[in-house]
C-alpha cells in the first residue's frame, strides 16, 4: 500500500544565487530544511561569489523570473514568500506584480550591497523597492545600509532606529525589522509596526563568520510565517535561530565564513 505523508508547509525564495553556499537561494533552502518546510525558488540573479566577496554578477530576464515564479505558484502552492537579491527595477517591478496576485504573506529583504560591501542592486532600482515591493510586504527586514539607501536615515542608536522603523514604515510594509547588530553594544533588532514595539536583544558572539545572516533571518521569518504563527512569534524565532547559526559561523576559505544553518542538529 502506499504510504500517506502530511504535506509540509511551502516556502517560495526568490532570490540570487551565491555560488559559495552562504548566503541567497542557498541559505534561504538550508533555512527552510532548517525549519521543516518544503522551501522552492525562484532565481533572479546567479553570482560569482565566495569567502572574499563578489566576483561578478548576471541577472536573469525578466521572463525567466516570471515563469519560475508561475510554474512553482500555479502547480504547488505557497504558504509564504520571502524575497532577497533582484538586481535591478525590471526584476523588482516583476517581483512585485506577482506577489501582488498571491494571497500569502510576504517577507522582504531589499538587499543592497553583500557582506563584502559589494552592491548587488542597482541604484536606479531604489525607487521601484520603495514604491512597489515594499507596499506589499508583511514584514520588512533592512541592514542599516539598507535603511540609509532607502530613507537616507542614517542610524548611530536606537533612538535612529526608532526613526528608521518610521521611514521604512511610510513606505507601507505592514511590520519591519531594523537590524541593528552593527552597532556598538549588544546587539538588538527592532520589530515594529508603528505601534507596537519588540526590542530583540541577543548576546554578541566573538565570530567573523556571518556571511548569511539577513539571507537567514528572512528566510526564518517566512517558514514562521508558512507555519502559522503571527509576526512577533516569527520574528522572536528567526532570531533564535540566526542567533544560534551565528554562534556556531565556521570558516570557509580565506575571508568571512558562513552562519551554521545546522547548528541545531550538528553533532560534531
Amino acid at each position: 500500500m502506499p504510504i500517506s505523508a502530511a504535506v509540509p508547509a511551502r516556502v517560495l525564495t526568490v532570490a540570487g544565487s551565491d555560488s559559495g553556499g552562504g548566503a541567497g537561494i542557498q541559505a534561504d533552502l538550508k533555512t527552510m530544511s532548517a525549519f521543516g518546510v518544503h522551501g522552492m525558488s525562484v532565481l533572479s540573479a546567479v553570482t560569482a561569489q565566495n569567502s572574499l566577496g563578489v566576483q561578478g554578477t548576471w541577472e536573469l530576464p525578466a521572463e525567466a523570473v516570471r515563469a519560475q515564479y508561475r510554474s512553482v505558484v500555479d502547480d504547488i502552492g505557497v504558504q509564504a514568500v520571502k524575497t532577497g537579491m533582484l538586481a535591478s527595477a525590471a526584476l523588482v517591478e516583476t517581483v512585485a506584480e506577482l506577489l501582488a496576485g498571491t494571497a500569502s504573506p510576504v517577507v522582504v529583504d531589499p538587499v543592497g550591497v553583500s557582506k563584502h560591501g559589494d552592491p548587488l542592486l542597482a541604484a536606479e532600482a531604489l525607487d521601484s523597492v520603495r514604491t512597489k515591493l515594499l507596499p506589499i510586504a508583511t514584514v520588512a527586514t533592512p541592514n542599516l545600509d539598507e535603511v540609509a539607501q532607502l530613507t537616507g536615515v542614517h542610524v548611530t542608536d536606537e533612538t535612529g532606529m526608532r526613526h528608521a522603523a518610521t521611514g521604512i514604515l511610510a513606505f507601507g510594509p505592514r511590520w519591519v525589522v531594523i537590524k541593528g547588530g552593527h552597532l556598538p553594544g549588544e546587539p538588538v533588532d527592532l520589530l515594529t509596526d508603528g505601534t507596537a514595539e519588540h526590542w530583540l536583544r541577543a548576546p554578541r558572539n566573538d565570530n567573523r563568520h556571518t556571511h548569511g545572516t539577513g539571507c537567514t533571518l528572512a528566510s526564518a521569518i517566512a517558514c514562521g510565517l508558512a507555519l502559522g504563527q503571527d509576526v512577533p512569534t516569527a520574528v522572536r524565532g528567526a532570531k533564535a535561530y540566526v542567533t544560534g547559526a551565528i554562534a556556531a559561523g565556521f570558516p570557509l576559505g580565506a575571508g568571512i565564513g558562513p552562519v551554521d544553518h545546522g547548528w541545531r542538529t550538528r553533532t560534531g
